[in-house]
């Protein structure tokens, strides 16, 4: 069951933090900014996202 919860935890922090990358990328938007990402800069910041989130959820 302990690697259920894992897999479910990663899920989550992943979904969680695909969500804030596009919100924040939105926002800057609206105020003016126009960010082009590749496809390698979107995965790392993906991957830290997903790290942050995972950490913040243990809490």
């Amino acid at each position: 069951m302990n690697y259920l919860c894992a897999v479910r935890d990663l899920a989550i922090s992943l979904i969680v933090s695909t969500i804030i990358i596009y919100a924040l990328n939105i926002i800057a938007g609206f105020a003016g900014a126009d960010y082009n990402f590749t496809n390698g800069e979107v995965f790392i910041i993906w991957i830290l996202m997903g790290i942050l989130v995972n950490n913040c959820m243990k809490r």
